[in-house]
């Protein structure tokens, strides 16, 4: 006897908005003009895709998330592969029992070859199994529509090209034009960002109050044209300058990026930071010239020193070079007066 599964789906207006597939844009990335309105798609435009299907040697397998025997499960470590076989045969074991009234023991040997609708090669099943999504978010309501659970389970598992797992995937890949926002973990992204910002700003207002000098050199050192900051720079244009930085609004447009690198730099001691600025003022001064082998040469000695300004530092760090290191400082010291 032939299995019928009718799907009544709820709309949106009545749905839990805990869970939602939403558009993602970067607006850093060209999209026809449409990151600038914070939109995915053209308005009125949807996409609509079916379950991912993979065929390997003749056998088709759909990426549903609900698979116990699918590369991801198998390679678990063996508590958490048993924790997760078990929470997919009940999620199985509750579809078919609400889409097919099959009753299924989550404990019986023969689980699978009782399962009837929603196993992974079931081409007339998952083919019809779809989602359709435009620049209005889409809630889902998993625990209280059946359809729903089965789009949120081949979300998690990738089991669609155009949605992203999380918000955090959907950073690391660009492919992605919308993803499933789970209200929790999307928050969590979401204040990553706002924590490590504000970790940066902290870090700004207490350097503001204690040690000009380095907020000079981090100044010097994150900004694109160093050679603009002197010793005679007022502290307030320094702190400007690195508050634009970390929110996103200088030289590095992501916040996040921005944040960490001025993090990283307070770490650095004066005399290393002082470093890392002499090199870079004085390659932007010509002191020291990148000739056409690729070297960076000292222009007064015509000492070969490296191909990097890493290495350039490290070249005056060696005390076998204290003579141009002397030269080099008091070309920088001559620098910061103007």
């Amino acid at each position: 006897m032939e299995n019928t599964v009718t799907f009544t789906e709820k709309t949106n207006a009545v749905k839990d908005d805990n869970i939602t597939i939403r558009p993602y844009f970067n607006p850093e990335i060209e999209n026809m003009g449409l990151e600038r309105y914070s939109m995915t798609l053209h308005e009125g435009v949807k996409h609509t895709e079916s379950v991912t299907c993979l065929e390997r040697n003749g056998i088709r397998r759909y990426i549903t998330g609900l698979n116990e025997f699918s590369p991801d499960v198998k390679k678990l470590p063996t508590k958490e592969k048993a924790a997760k076989v078990k929470e997919i045969r009940q999620v199985v074991s509750q579809l078919e029992k609400e889409l097919a009234t099959n009753i299924i023991d989550v404990n019986d040997p023969e689980f699978w070859s009782k399962v009837k609708v929603v196993r992974p090669d079931n081409d007339d099943f998952w083919e019809k199994v779809n989602v359709s999504v435009g620049n209005d978010p889409v809630f889902l309501d998993p625990s209280a529509d059946p359809y729903d659970l089965l789009k949120l389970y081949a979300i998690r598992a990738g089991g669609f090209s155009l949605v992203a797992p999380s918000l955090e995937a959907a950073k690391l890949n660009g492919k992605y034009k919308f993803y499933l926002d789970e209200r929790k973990e999307t928050i969590q992204e979401r204040t990553k960002v706002s924590k490590i910002r504000n970790k940066a700003l902290g870090i700004l207002s207490d350097l503001y109050d204690t040690d000009k000098t380095k907020l000079l050199y981090i100044t010097k050192l994150l900004d694109y044209n160093s050679t603009q900051y002197t010793d005679s720079t007022p502290i307030d244009v320094l702190y400007e300058v690195m508050d634009l930085y970390v929110t996103g609004d200088g030289a590095e447009k992501s916040s996040e990026k921005a944040s960490r690198a001025f993090i990283k730099s307070s770490k650095l001691s004066n005399k290393d930071l002082q470093l890392q600025v002499l090199v870079k003022d004085l390659l932007a001064a010509n002191i020291f010239t990148t000739k056409t082998d690729g070297y960076i040469y000292h222009r007064d000695t015509g000492a070969k020193v490296s191909t990097t300004k890493e290495g350039v530092v490290e070249y005056l760090k060696n005390p076998k070079n204290d003579e141009i290191l002397k030269s080099c400082k008091e070309e920088f010291d001559y620098l910061m007066t103007m």
